[in-house]
């Protein structure tokens, strides 16, 4: 009868030195830089564009009202409030933008107000050249935000116990969806609105071990681990995907180009593509109309 729970304590206390965290996690490591995903390397990917689009965000906020489940709530959100600022990003790293501060521009005009007293205050030189040049104007508009956040969307486990010996894990799935949007300055017209929706992986797994090895004397350990996606990476790779698609679309849709147009065929634009084949573009929907003659009514 020992022999089983030799075998079992073994397993247990193996289990235990793998999920033990390792001594540089726990006393801390160096910042480093946040690490890319696939849709990151997807993004940077993109075939150029035929010109740069200059665009302005002032805003992307968080529209769900969701705060984190408790006991951790403590009036914290659920998401990140700096979407804005990974949208920024986004733009930039995607070759297609050419974003403009638009979210500090109080500070940035703090700015260049104090630049210019400096440049006409009493007994100094005058500069041969102005230092300040005009701010550079978007041409288009990109508003949205973060409009759902639903918690436990899936939840799941699975488990065993023999003689007091068991295992098990759980599954908890999270989804956050975003919204981008791009609108002409010049009339107001939403040229493109595209929604993305990413999965937020939770997973826990422990083992236990409950046993009376001798009379009195009872044998009881645990190990286990627990696996949480950070939310503020998967709203990022949310919001790339979004910059994304919206760039895919705009292309079939004829608000921008390409530089060259076979690029149109190329790998990352075809997976994004049929992607959104199920998606007809307004134009595309005329072309059906236009082919389609529409039924005569029956004479009475």
């Amino acid at each position: 009868m020992r022999l089983p729970v030799i075998i079992a304590l073994a397993l247990v206390l193996g289990a235990c030195s793998v999920v033990r965290e390792p001594a540089s996690t726990i006393s801390g490591d160096g910042p480093t830089l946040t690490p890319i995903s696939d849709t990151s390397r997807d993004l940077m990917r993109l075939p150029p564009p035929k010109g740069k689009i200059v665009a302005s965000v002032y805003g992307f906020r968080d529209q769900t009202g969701q705060y984190k489940a408790a006991p951790d709530s403590s009036f914290s959100t659920a998401v990140t409030q700096g979407a804005g600022s990974l949208l920024v990003k986004a733009l930039a790293d995607s070759g297609w933008f050419t974003p403009v501060e638009r979210e500090g521009l109080q500070n940035l005009l703090t700015e260049r107000r104090i630049v210019r007293a400096l440049e006409t205050r009493p007994g100094a030189p005058k500069p041969p050249v102005d230092t300040l040049s005009g701010l550079l104007p978007a041409s288009v508009l990109l508003e949205g935000g973060v409009i759902a956040y639903e918690q436990d969307v899936r939840t799941g486990g699975i488990g065993v116990r023999y003689f007091g010996l068991g295992a098990s894990d759980q599954y908890r799935t999270d989804q956050v969806t975003v919204n981008l949007r791009a609108v002409d300055i010049r009339t107001g017209r939403i040229l493109v609105s595209v929604s993305t929706t990413k999965t937020i992986y939770s997973f826990k797994l422990a083992a236990d071990l409950f046993r009376f090895v001798s009379f009195r004397r009872l044998l009881e350990a645990e190990a286990g681990f627990t696996t949480n996606e950070p939310a503020q990476l998967a709203l990022r790779d949310a919001i790339e995907a979004a910059v994304i698609h919206l760039i895919v679309q705009g292309v079939r849709e004829n608000n921008w180009a390409l530089r060259n147009p076979a690029d149109i065929d190329s790998p990352i634009m075809r997976a994004y593509i049929d992607a959104q084949r199920t998606l007809l573009t307004r134009p595309e929907v005329e072309q059906i109309l236009e082919r389609t003659p529409l039924e005569q009514a029956p004479s009475q």
